[in-house]
């Protein structure tokens, strides 16, 4: 997780309305949780080819269709 530094924008009665982050830590959180889907979307993929409920394509059949 990356080290975050926040700055919070109030409202008068002191409220928090939003907040600023430095935009390589915005950058770094984002990338952070596009991983984190990735991750979860390829589990639910596996798990879907445990139940048999999708198909897999061998390797070696993907490299003779394409020549590789």
């Amino acid at each position: 997780m990356p080290d975050l530094h926040p700055q919070f924008l109030t409202d008068a009665d002191g409220k928090p309305l939003s907040v600023l982050l430095p935009i390589a830590e915005y950058t770094a959180l984002i990338e952070r949780i596009e991983d984190l889907e990735d991750l979860d979307d390829a589990r639910r993929a596996l798990d879907r080819i445990e139940r048999g409920e999708e198909d897999t394509i061998p390797w070696e059949a993907v490299k003779a269709e394409h020549g590789l």
